[in-house]
C-alpha cells in the first residue's frame, strides 16, 4: 500500500546545472529498488552529505536524489531470508546519498546486501554517532592489528587527527593500549585531541611539505586520511615492517613518494575503502567499535540536530564550523 512520507529531495535543472534542495512530499512508490524497506530512526551529517547539500561538489550523481550515507533503522518490509520486519539495522556506503536515495527521509530502501544487523552493544543513536567516519577508522585500525601492530610496537601516528577518522582512530587506539601521537595543523585543538587519548601532537606542517625520500623512523604505524605529500613523509618516517592504513585524500590524490621505505623497510601501504567493503569486514569493524569505544568519549563529541536544519547544518559544516557528530532522529 502506498504512503506519503516526508524526505530531503535534491533535484537539478537540467538547462543550467544547478542543483537545489528542500524538504518535500514523496511516496514509497517513489523509493528506489531493493529487496528491504527501513523506517529510519537516525541518521547523521557527514563531510560527503554536506558537499552533495550545498553543491560544492559534484557528489550527486543521479537526480532527484535524498542524500545521507548512514542510515539506523528497522525494517518495515522484507523480501530478503536475512531480514524479518522488526530488525534494527544500519548501513554505510554503497554509494547511497549519490545514486541511491539515503537517509534523509522517513522510509529508505536498500538492498539486503548493504546492511547489518546493528550490534547488540551500541544503539542507534551511538552507530549514527560513529558514522562513515568512526567505521571508517575502524576499518583503518584493524588492519594494523591484521599487519601485527601491538601497543609494544611502538607509537601510531593518525594524520588528520581533528577530522572524523582521526578522532575515531585515536579514541579507539588509545583505548587499546597504544601510544598515539596526533597531527592537526589547529593548535587550539589540542586539549579535544589530548582528551582523546593522544600523547602527542605533532604539528600538520612537519607532514605536509616535501621531505625526504627516507627519513627517521618514528612510527611503528599510521592511519591516514590526507594522502598526498603527507602520506609521502608519513612513510618515510615509520619503522622497519610498519603499516600505513590510508583512507583519505584530503591534502590530495597524489602520492611523490619513492619505493625506498618499501623496499629497504619493508613498509607495508595498506588501502582502506569504506564504500564497498564486504559485509564480514564491516562486521568485524563493528565488533572492534563495540568492543573498544568509549562511550563516554562518543557522547563528548556527539550532538543531537533538528534535521529540518540541514540546510544550514551543511553550510556550517563546510565552513568548519562544526565539531564532533551531529545525529538526527528522524520523526
Amino acid at each position: 500500500m502506498s504512503e506519503t512520507f516526508d524526505a530531503y529531495v535534491i533535484t537539478r535543472d537540467e538547462e543550467t546545472k544547478q542543483q537545489s534542495g528542500g524538504w518535500t512530499q514523496v511516496s514509497t512508490d517513489d523509493l528506489p529498488e531493493g529487496d528491504v524497506t527501513i523506517r529510519v530512526r537516525h541518521t547523521t551529517m557527514n563531510y560527503k552529505d554536506a558537499l552533495a547539500i550545498t553543491g560544492k561538489s559534484p557528489v550527486v550523481r543521479r537526480f532527484p536524489m535524498v542524500p545521507g550515507i548512514d542510515i539506523a533503522g528497522e525494517v518495515v518490509a522484507s523480501d530478503s531470508p536475512d531480514y524479518a520486519v522488526g530488525d534494527e539495522v544500519i548501513m554505510n556506503g554503497w554509494g547511497v546519498g549519490e545514486v541511491h536515495w539515503g537517509g534523509y527521509a522517513t522510509y529508505a530502501r536498500m538492498k539486503s546486501d548493504w546492511l547489518l544487523k546493528k550490534p547488540a552493544g551500541l544503539s542507534a543513536a551511538e552507530c549514527m554517532a560513529i558514522g562513515t567516519g568512526g567505521y571508517t577508522a575502524a576499518l583503518c585500525v584493524q588492519r594494523l592489528l591484521d599487519a601485527g601492530l601491538t601497543p609494544e610496537s611502538g607509537t601510531v601516528l593518525v594524520t588528520g587527527a581533528s577530522g572524523g577518522v582521526g578522532s575515531f582512530a585515536i579514541s579507539l587506539l588509545s583505548s587499546m593500549g597504544f601510544t598515539v601521537a596526533a597531527s592537526t595543523g589547529r593548535a587550539e585543538e589540542e586539549p579535544y585531541l589530548r582528551g582523546l587519548g593522544a600523547s602527542e601532537i605533532v604539528d600538520r606542517n612537519t607532514l605536509s611539505g616535501k621531505g625526504r625520500p627516507l627519513d627517521k623512523e618514528l612510527y611503528a604505524g599510521a592511519v591516514d586520511s590526507v594522502g598526498s605529500t603527507t602520506l609521502a613523509n608519513v612513510l618515510s618516517q615509520v619503522k622497519y615492517d610498519g603499516t600505513v592504513a590510508a583512507c583519505g585524500l584530503a591534502q590530495g590524490f597524489d602520492l611523490p613518494a619513492t619505493v625506498m621505505p618499501f623496499i629497504l623497510r619493508g613498509v607495508t601501504l595498506a588501502g582502506v575503502d569504506s564504500v564497498m567493503a564486504p559485509k564480514a569486514r564491516r562486521e568485524a569493524a563493528y565488533a572492534l567499535l563495540d568492543k573498544h569505544l568509549d562511550r563516554a568519549k562518543l557522547a563528548e563529541i556527539t550532538q543531537e540536530a533538528d534535521i529540518r536544519n540541514v540546510d544550514q547544518l551543511a553550510a556550517d559544516l563546510i565552513d568548519g564550523k562544526v565539531r564532533g557528530r551531529l545525529v538526527f532522529a528522524v520523526s
